[in-house]
């Protein structure tokens, strides 16, 4: 089950930087919120699959389970209850304000997530069989 996947890390890391440069310098109404909430989904799964062989939809429904969550936390308002109000990062990190579109956004993240694994899990059947 535990074993590093060069391949994974790389795009956690991309993915991340990417949303790091949205979080710092966009500032818009389409990218920010909602291509942010839509690769951070990707972010989680790739992290993830960087260190653990676990099957692609199953890692995927327990990435978007955990996005659910922290939505469902931003509703409960989990960062005040916590006292973390005046805390930037965990503002950031956790969010503050639910929105239904956000799950929807997950949603489509994670079904994009699958989409790619199973079409490159495709190609390389496709590669071997030559």
């Amino acid at each position: 089950m535990l074993k590093f996947n060069i391949r994974y890390f790389v795009l956690t890391i991309l993915l991340f930087l990417t949303e790091v440069f949205i979080a710092l310098y966009v500032h818009d109404n389409i990218v920010r919120p909602y291509i942010g909430d839509y690769l951070v989904v990707m972010f989680v799964y790739c992290f993830v699959k960087s260190f653990f062989d676990f099957p692609v939809v199953k890692t995927a429904i327990g990435v978007l389970i955990f996005s659910y969550f922290i939505e469902t936390m931003q509703y409960l308002k989990m960062v005040n209850l916590l006292g973390l109000q005046d805390n930037r990062l965990a503002r950031i990190v956790l969010g503050v304000s639910f929105e239904w579109i956000d799950m929807l956004a997950y949603t489509l993240g994670i079904i994009t997530t699958i989409g790619i694994e199973f079409l490159l899990k495709s190609k390389r059947k496709q590669m071997v069989a030559k």
